[in-house]
């Protein structure tokens, strides 16, 4: 098996470890700098990955996040941090690991080479032509992640290839590739650097701008948002107030009845009947701006 492009030597870090630290500092940041370029070049194919998309889970399909190691566990981050962020149901996402669950604190030695177990991983959740099968790989090789894009694909549901190599198997399996070549790691192989920083962000962008065009976001705010913690309460109880006038008070009584949803708040100060709230955001696909303009 020939080397991933991650694993080159440069031979201008031959001596990093003898670098006086400011100079290590520097060169570790101008490679973190690269790698934001790489992604601002990937842009189009982000955009079209989006759009596949959003008709997919209006249609009530999942989010499926899969991966291994350092890239596996950042596609577990993104997808864990959108219930809390945007108010995803929690079942309307799947996250796969390779290794499972302790693989995201300790290696699991030889989990992503498991194609098999990949493949059963999906299975255990019934993927049907409504999902979105998402993979996540520096190599764009790593046998776990390309069989379940592979079986995503195999079902009909919407898949995309998220990796570094543009000659990787995972680009070829999936409906969808963003690319984002990084290249020569400053430090020889190791992917958590600008493949990880590219991965990182390459994800923030595309689930931010998909939650916003599914109507998580109205001007600005993260107005599907969970309360968790009294910070997101008193947050809550801003937008309200900012989006729809009245009191601490009026808000923190119209996210009690809506059950903490600022959204549905927001239409109650408006002046939506408890009861027509749902109907009326079914009707305008979550988006407040429509509901609002209908008013």
């Amino acid at each position: 098996m020939t080397a991933s492009r991650t694993e080159t030597v440069l031979a201008a870090n031959e001596d990093i470890e003898r670098l006086p630290l400011d100079a290590l500092l520097g060169r570790l940041l101008t490679s973190q700098k690269a790698a934001l370029d790489r992604v601002g070049e990937a842009l189009p194919s982000i955009e079209r990955a989006v759009e596949a998309v959003v008709p997919r889970l209006q249609a009530g399909g999942r989010l499926v996040y899969a991966g291994a190691g350092t890239s596996g566990r950042i596609g577990l981050q993104d997808g864990v941090e959108l219930t809390p962020t945007f108010g995803v149901a929690p079942e309307k996402l799947v996250l796969l690991l390779a290794g499972g669950a302790g693989a995201t604190t300790q290696a699991a030695e030889g989990a992503e080479d498991r194609e098999d177990r990949a493949r059963l991983d999906l299975l255990d959740h019934h993927p049907t032509e409504h999902d979105v099968v998402i993979g996540v790989a520096a190599s764009g090789n790593t046998p776990y992640t390309c069989a379940v894009v592979q079986l995503g694909r195999e079902v009909g549901a919407l898949t995309i290839g998220v990796s570094g190599n543009p000659e990787s198997r995972l680009l070829r399996e999936a409906e969808f590739g963003i690319c984002i070549p990084t290249g020569a790691e400053v430090l020889a192989g190791s992917t958590r650097m600008a493949a990880g920083t590219a991965q990182k962000v390459t994800l923030n962008l595309f689930s931010t701008a998909l939650m916003t065009r599914l109507g998580h976001v109205y001007r600005g705010r993260m107005v599907d948002m969970r309360i968790s913690n009294d910070k997101l309460q008193v947050r809550a109880e801003r937008m309200v107030m900012e989006l729809a006038g009245g009191t601490a008070e009026q808000a923190r009584e119209a996210l009690k009845l809506v059950q903490g949803n600022t959204k549905r708040a927001v239409l109650l100060r408006h002046g939506v009947a408890l009861a027509e709230i749902e109907p009326l955001l079914e009707r305008c696909q979550g988006n407040l701006h429509l509901a609002l303009a209908g008013l």
